[in-house]
């Protein structure tokens, strides 16, 4: 098999099983545990260091929600099974990096993974998240060269993969649709809080050598909780769908 369709074959799993891979970083978190501690020995420092980690965490969130939020219906899913699109995306996000989503993807990894407060795992995890979504692009990329052809070759000839060129911004040819983002993200925001909120306690945890109960934290994480079960109901019974956007030209 050539090296090429190893990838390929490599990147059609990752693709299929990307939301679960983050999950084989838990153990990592816990061999570091040693390197935990209270900035300044303070509570009240540490509370805002773990903010300012979920504020990267959140910016993650925020390039995913305007990805989606300006995108048709059929392309930058969450489908698992096979690539999926009916139309390039080369506005908006789109036109100053190739990959928003797994930009914000590697921002929400970051921001969870400063919590741990080691370098070293900052450095692993990023290797890992390297070799776990260079196949799932290079797939990707083979898919659409495949699906557009020379409109495709010219994109990515002006269009950065994974760092974002900010000069090259174009408006959005969408409108903003938060059904859409309601429909798509509330599992990334309830994962992303969990994930925080498990740290959180995780890190006071070993500090302290008891279990405590953080009032912002936990009562972000309820209410982040209560909204994800409304959004679950309501996309179980049909209320809330996918609907489909609309260009402005039109």
């Amino acid at each position: 098999m050539l090296l090429r369709e190893y990838l390929a074959d490599l990147g059609k799993i990752f693709f299929r099983w990307r939301s679960y891979t983050p999950l084989l970083l838990i153990p990592l978190f816990w061999l570091e545990r040693n390197c935990f501690y209270y900035p300044e020995g303070l509570h009240s420092c540490d509370l805002a260091y773990e903010f300012a980690c979920f504020a990267v965490a959140v910016a993650g969130l925020g390039v995913r929600i305007k990805t989606i939020g300006h995108v048709a219906k059929g392309t930058s899913g969450r489908n698992t099974v096979r690539q999926e699109a009916v139309r390039l995306n080369t506005t908006g996000m789109y036109s100053v990096v190739r990959n928003p989503l797994y930009l914000g993807n590697y921002l929400i990894l970051l921001g969870t993974t400063l919590m741990a407060q080691s370098w070293e795992l900052v450095v692993i995890n990023s290797f890992f998240f390297g070799l776990a979504y260079l196949p799932i692009i290079m797939c990707e990329e083979e898919f659409l060269l495949d699906r557009f052809g020379p409109e495709y070759r010219a994109y990515v000839a002006s269009t950065p993969c994974f760092i974002p060129r900010l000069r090259l911004w174009r408006p959005p040819d969408m409108p903003f649709n938060m059904q859409m983002v309601l429909y798509r993200e509330h599992d990334t925001w309830m994962s992303t809080v969990a994930a925080f909120v498990f740290l959180e306690h995780l890190r006071d945890y070993v500090i302290m050598g008891h279990l405590t109960f953080d009032y912002l934290w936990d009562t972000l994480g309820v209410l982040v909780l209560l909204s994800w079960c409304v959004l679950k109901t309501l996309k179980s019974t049909g209320s809330l769908v996918e609907r489909q956007q609309l260009s402005v030209n039109h």
